[in-house]
């Protein structure tokens, strides 16, 4: 079976394969006789462009149209002919990309020497009407980006739900908090009286929990653990940071901290913080609304030495706060002072938790924070740990995302290693319920055309955060009830639990043997279910995992850790259509194939093979190729990986 023809342009000779003179189109920024490189570029780098008309279009003059969006300066260059080639005429210009950072925007006006012409944008010929220009990514390579992370398997832990060694008492600590007596109760998911969501119920989980089962995650195959916020707060989510300088005592404490850093890199294990620094809790050392804390806040006087840190329409009751919610007072990040304590000075925040163990920073939020705040704590991250990473949370492409009417420069090498990758998580759920894999396929070769190639691989791919609901629940759910209760009360029933077990168990090959980081979050191996937050936020289950979908995952994951195919592997499309996917991953002479099949009927799939033989590496089941081609027959809801 083939692609249908669009897909199959795309997919396979949009990556490298031999170009066919009989091929429809002018030009296709993901052909590499059309340009090359591919995708993005690094400053200053060659850049080669070729345009393709057909002869009897009467085409003789072609002129590439360059603009920059950062600097504003707009460029044009003459493509010199280089005569006929088959039925076509072949442009070809070669340019040198801008030597700073920038995006790029191109497109071509073709001419004829009656005088006549069209311009040729991504939306074809046109005479007139919008712009749908070609983006080149321009970025600097000259900053490195750190190996381990997209290599290896990300574990995110919300720390208040992993693992309790006893039921803490919260006598003394900050906010009214309530301590569940039993791990398995559901986390309150109504409001309090006056409708407001405070999330001041506890389970209890703390760092010395999970340090406890660090053993139990690297047999899983984690290497780098991803905590949710850590420092105190009054909420179980911690966002609403109240001192950015203590361990919040429910968790531990800063020798627990250190412990745990030391433990998980005795097992070659890395830990990922996650920085709120676009806002603080209004209950706060900082903006210390209640009075909760000795030193005056910005809420208390306006000689307070935090009054600056925010921005008051009227002191003290009106101000600026993230998204609306009084209780989440926004900083201003260009206040000097703010960030000389977030990274600027020795033992600034980012700084700190560094040199106390931490070997990288999820920025939260990152869309709201000013670049120049970005880079900021990349530069402190460089000098103070090198080798350290920064991630952020960005839920669109992070090339052409716009945040209060600014381009953002997130991947251009300067500021964050690599993205929150929401759109992975968006295409791979749309596919596995049902979606056509040709949109997967382009929904994320515009990733990898638009992103640095370390960005790419450094992606954090996930099939669900913290954020979203449990993945499970997600595949295996016939419906959503419109009500809350309905929404806390649902489980799978028998079916649903079938088909949503099925298919997350085919998109764990999917998550795994894709670039990037394979990100899981906590209980999502174990089989938990849930909605939306705090739905999703349950307790680890100990004891009670679901043991064949933990054992698919850790298969996964050692196979990901010991094949640097999959670890490091170029990619490389085999089939994309309907229910069908199928990609494979190169390094050396190593290949590693992910074959998949999310429809409720077998899939009959013939793949080019080179080697002699081919076996599944998750079943052991051998196949013998003939003449070149692999025949497979994948069973409903099913994921293959493939090796020689």
């Amino acid at each position: 079976m083939n692609p249908p023809e669009p897909v199959r342009r795309r997919v396979f000779h949009a990556l490298g394969k031999e170009l066919s003179m009989s091929e429809p189109f002018v030009f296709d920024s993901r052909c590499e006789y059309c340009k090359t490189p591919y995708g993005a570029v690094p400053c200053g780098g060659a850049v080669l462009l070729r345009v393709r008309p057909l002869t009897s279009e009467g085409f003789t003059g072609c002129t590439l149209a360059l603009r920059m969006e950062f600097s504003g300066v707009s460029r044009e260059l003459a493509l010199t002919c280089r005569g006929p080639e088959g039925d076509r005429t072949c442009f070809a210009v070669s340019f040198s990309a801008p030597q700073t950072p920038e995006l790029c925007w191109y497109s071509f006006r073709l001419s004829r020497d009656d005088g006549s012409g069209c311009t040729l944008d991504r939306s074809g010929y046109r005479s007139g009407g919008s712009e749908e220009d070609w983006q080149l990514t321009v970025y600097d390579s000259a900053e490195k980006t750190p190996g381990w992370f997209g290599a290896g398997m990300t574990y995110q832990i919300f720390p208040d739900r992993f693992c309790r060694l006893a039921v803490p008492d919260p006598a003394g600590m900050p906010g009214s908090r309530r301590v569940h007596d039993r791990w398995d109760e559901e986390p309150d998911w109504q409001p309090d009286p006056d409708g407001t969501f405070r999330c001041r119920d506890f389970f209890g989980g703390s760092l010395a929990g999970i340090a406890s089962k660090l053993d139990e995650l690297r047999a899983l195959g984690v290497t780098t653990l991803y905590l949710n916020p850590i420092f105190l707060s009054v909420s179980n989510h911690r966002y609403n940071t109240a001192d950015y300088l203590r361990i919040d005592p429910m968790l531990g404490s800063e020798a627990d901290f250190r412990a745990l850093c030391s433990e998980a890199h005795r097992r070659n294990m890395r830990v990922m913080l996650d920085g709120v620094f676009n806002h603080t809790g209004s209950d706060s050392v900082y903006f210390n609304a209640r009075g909760r804390f000795p030193e005056p806040g910005a809420a208390q006087s306006r000689e307070s030495r935090f009054y600056p840190w925010y921005r008051f329409s009227h002191w003290p009751d009106r101000y600026d706060c993230w998204w609306g919610i009084d209780t989440l007072p926004a900083v201003d990040e260009g206040n000097e002072n703010y960030r000389a304590f977030i990274f600027g000075d020795e033992n600034s925040v980012v700084r700190r938790w560094l040199r106390a163990g931490a070997d990288g920073w999820r920025l939260d939020v990152a869309d709201e924070l000013p670049d120049n705040f970005i880079a900021g704590i990349r530069r402190a991250m460089d000098e103070t740990k090198p080798g350290s990473l920064l991630m952020g949370e960005v839920w669109e492409d992070g090339t052409t995302k716009i945040a209060y009417t600014l381009r953002r420069k997130y991947l251009l090498g300067r500021e964050v290693h690599g993205l929150m990758n929401y759109p992975f998580r968006t295409a791979a759920i749309a596919y596995l319920r049902g979606g056509d894999a040709a949109a997967f396929c382009e929904a994320m070769e515009t990733l990898r055309e638009h992103y640095p190639r370390s960005a790419f691989f450094s992606a954090m791919n996930f099939l669900g955060t913290h954020d979203t609901p449990r993945i499970l629940t997600v595949l295996g759910a016939r419906a959503v009830p419109d009500d809350r209760a309905g929404r806390a009360a649902y489980r799978l029933d028998a079916p649903e639990l079938t088909r949503g077990r099925q298919l997350l168990a085919a998109g764990a090959v999917l998550l795994f043997a894709f670039p990037g980081s394979p990100t899981v979050l906590y209980g999502d191996e174990a089989g938990m279910q849930g909605f939306e937050d705090p739905l999703n936020r349950g307790t680890y289950p100990w004891g009670r995992e679901d043991s064949l979908l933990r054992e698919r995952f850790r298969l996964l994951a050692r196979l990901r850790n010991t094949r640097p195919s999959l670890q490091r592997g170029s990619l490389r499309w085999l089939y994309a259509a309907g229910p069908g996917l199928a990609f494979l991953r190169e390094e050396g002479a190593e290949r590693t194939a992910a074959a998949l099949n999310a429809g409720d009927a077998p899939l009959s799939l013939e793949l080019p093979w080179a080697g002699a033989s081919a076996r599944e590496l998750l079943s052991g089941e051998a196949f013998a190729p003939e003449n070149g081609i692999l025949a497979l027959t994948l069973p409903p809801r099913t994921g293959f990986l493939l090796s020689e």
